[in-house]
């Protein structure tokens, strides 16, 4: 049995104000993506993307995760508490970010970006996919650090006791999806996409990778405390992942049927 490292969330405090673990990761991931990016335009990776092109890209796609983020969790999550609340929704100081939300939100910004550009939507998202897995990586690290989306009880020798979880030992379900969805789909997603494929097919193996794995590891992670387990005996996060994944085969099979 594990105890959780209980790592002080504050990074660094000055005076009133204090960095959070939490807000490094998502600039460590924005980063990762932002550099990763600019390699695959250097080696000719990209397509139809250019220099000027992905700054633009950048720019809206990170306004789309932070509100889609927020808002997806404010509406798949706790609609009823915010709306009762709605000076709350601005908090988000306080946690409470969903990746579908966020995912929906960058598919709207590569929407934008696409018609502003004149460049094929789907062409964007063939380029996006690849570096998204990184950014999830590091903010599973956040949640990892802040002790939240723990997993749930086991009697494994690598359960952790998270602090305000109970004295029981439980699944480290971030460090399951660190490795997972950030680890794992991104070598999947940069090897599958530096030979030339169908457009619309690494954006089809993204949707279907990070499905599968989140519809997994979610039997691993506590249900959110203010919703359980839904129809079937499956979390918020099954039941969101389930249309990814269907999306996903559809369009592979759109992709190569087009080769």
């Amino acid at each position: 049995m594990l105890i959780h490292p209980q790592i002080d969330p504050v990074a660094i405090a000055i005076g009133p104000l204090a960095v959070r673990w939490y807000g490094l990761m998502y600039l460590a991931g924005f980063g990762a993506a932002f550099l990763l990016a600019r390699s695959r335009i250097k080696r000719g990776m990209s397509g139809d993307i250019s220099y000027a092109v992905f700054d633009d890209l950048f720019f809206f796609s990170v306004l789309g995760v932070v509100l889609g983020g927020r808002l997806g969790y404010v509406l798949f999550y706790k609609p009823a508490y915010y709306f009762s609340h709605p000076l709350e929704i601005l908090a988000v100081w306080q946690g409470g970010m969903s990746f579908h939300g966020g995912f929906l939100g960058v598919l709207l910004a590569m929407l934008y970006v696409a018609r502003k550009q004149r460049i094929g939507w789907l062409a964007i998202t063939d380029f996006i996919a690849p570096l998204v897995p990184p950014a999830l990586a590091a903010g599973r690290i956040g949640n990892f650090i802040n002790g939240e989306l723990w997993g749930r009880v086991t009697d494994l020798p690598w359960g952790m006791v998270f602090r305000g979880a109970g004295p029981l030992p439980r699944h480290p379900s971030q460090l399951y999806q660190f490795a997972l969805e950030g680890v794992l789909l991104f070598f999947v997603l940069w090897l599958y996409s530096s030979r030339p494929r169908p457009r619309g097919a690494v954006s089809a193996v993204f949707l279907i990778g990070y499905g599968v794995l989140r519809f997994g590891v979610e039997f691993f992670r506590e249900p959110d405390d203010f919703l359980g387990l839904l129809a079937f005996n499956l979390s918020m996060g099954q039941w969101l992942s389930l249309p990814m994944i269907m999306i996903g085969i559809a369009m592979l099979a759109w992709a190569t049927r087009k080769e």
